[in-house]
């Protein structure tokens, strides 16, 4: 399922412990670059998948007012169409940055579930102060069952 208008979600965020869904399926970096020459120049880019999944997040991913600029948690869910695709966040990672955080380096704790969901496949995302990593696990969990 790919969105291609902007959700209401995407609202900006005012604190440092936040929460909201993203709906679609992540592509997995380490599978999603595909070998492109440009300008008779070899690169690897991302694949279709990935560029669609970045275009339908960005439209969906609210902003933080303040960035973080400090050391980040971050507890993620995905929910996968099938049990084909590999659990990997780092796409995800990626996409945050600029929208939460200022740099995905900061990132210095994660929690990470796999789920299935044929019919939504989605990302729960929780980020927070690296300090506030309980806090942000249970928010994952109160937020997976809504």
């Amino acid at each position: 399922m790919m969105i291609t208008t902007q959700s209401k979600s995407n609202k900006p965020l005012d604190n440092d412990l936040t929460a909201f869904t993203i709906l679609g399926e992540p592509a997995s970096k380490a599978n999603s670059r595909r070998f492109v020459v440009i300008k008779g120049t070899p690169r690897f880019i991302k694949s279709k998948k990935a560029l669609e999944y970045s275009k339908t997040f960005q439209l969906q991913c609210p902003v933080k007012k303040e960035l973080f600029t400090e050391d980040v948690f971050v507890a993620i869910k995905i929910y996968y169409a099938s049990r084909r695709p590999d659990l990997d966040p780092s796409l995800i990672l990626d996409l945050l940055q600029d929208s939460v955080y200022t740099n995905d380096r900061l990132v210095k704790g994660m929690y990470i579930e796999w789920g299935l969901s044929k019919k939504n496949p989605r990302s729960l995302i929780v980020t927070s102060k690296l300090e506030d990593k309980d806090l942000a696990i249970k928010k994952l969990s109160k937020l997976d069952s809504i």
